[in-house]
């Protein structure tokens, strides 16, 4: 279909949360918290996994990709959404719209996969530990974050495709903070029960399907620590009950955006908050708070830098 003989509309008005002068500023003040926090809290995990030695191995490598596409996941709207409570300017322009699709699929649809790949290195783990060195090789993690992309990308191309080929010929708000398509795609001027349903196919059955499959997973590694009572079935449980923790916090509003796309917005909005703002602060917080090989590198990162500003010949300067 040819685009520009379709849409006549050349940008989009984001509404936002809310109109209220003063709720806009204290979302302000909370979002900027939460954004700042969830870039530093992060970017601590990314260092001091690639600094501690101790560190390098798969899940932990698999954990710092979480942390990268967490960032990411935070950065391709919020930053914008921000800055529009100051400035008052709350346009996006057709190619900005479409461009947020893009990311918000890419990251979404990649940590879907990742997530799966992390399920699947615990369960190698405890499951079948003597043979976790030979299966989750370094090799094997490469491919499951590669994977993780390359399904990423075609998710969220194949999201891109479909709206472009939308008609969009009259209204153009945008009942939201960002562009996605279960607010973006009621705007096309062609009855939208069909696109609704495919919407379901392609974002909602995948995300409902690839939860069943974790769920399941988890299961079957929470039974098997309950037959091995020990200090290491502790450990294992702590790390798990962390990974399932993010698995519901992330796809449970994901499934309902989706499963539903004529739902009400108010219930989008917030559900759209927790997955793009609340959801990536989760990471850093859950894992480390919960984590004491994580903890413990955290310090002596910080120790290896104090010593070394205290050696500093600072009067040579």
């Amino acid at each position: 279909m040819d685009v520009a003989n379709t849409s006549t509309v050349s940008e989009f008005v984001l509404q936002g949360l809310s109109n209220s002068w003063e709720l806009q500023m204290f979302f302000f003040i909370v979002f900027s918290l939460f954004y700042v926090a969830t870039m530093v809290g992060n970017s601590l995990i990314v260092i001091t996994v690639i600094a501690d030695s101790h560190l390098h191995s798969p899940m932990y490598y698999l954990l710092t990709n979480l942390s990268i596409i967490d960032m990411s996941l935070a950065s391709f709207a919020t930053p914008k959404m921000i800055t529009d409570y100051l400035t008052g300017h709350k346009t996006i322009s057709f190619d900005g719209c479409i461009t947020q699709i893009f990311f918000l699929h890419l990251f979404t649809g990649t940590e879907i996969i990742l997530l799966m790949a992390m399920s699947f290195d615990r369960y190698v783990a405890i499951c079948k530990p003597l043979r976790y060195a030979s299966i989750i090789s370094p090799q094997v993690c490469i491919a499951l974050v590669v994977a993780s992309w390359v399904v990423g990308v075609m998710h969220s191309m194949s999201q891109v495709i479909f709206a472009l080929t939308l008609p969009f010929c009259g209204p153009n708000d945008v009942d939201s903070f960002f562009c996605d398509l279960p607010v973006v795609f009621q705007l096309a001027c062609v009855e939208t029960y069909v696109l609704g349903f495919f919407m379901i196919s392609t974002s909602g059955i995948i995300a409902l399907s690839c939860f069943i499959l974790l769920f399941n997973s988890y299961v079957i590694i929470l039974v098997t620590i309950k037959n091995h009572s020990s200090k290491g079935s502790s450990k294992a449980l702590s790390t798990c009950t962390a990974h399932i923790i993010v698995v519901f916090m992330f796809f449970g509003p994901c499934i309902f955006v989706y499963m539903w796309p004529l739902s009400s917005f108010l219930v989008d909005k917030i559900l759209s908050v927790f997955y793009m703002i609340f959801t990536p602060i989760m990471n850093p917080v859950i894992y480390t708070l919960r984590n004491h090989e994580v903890k413990t590198a955290m310090r002596k990162l910080k120790n290896r830098l104090l010593n070394s500003n205290k050696a500093t010949p600072w009067h040579y300067f």
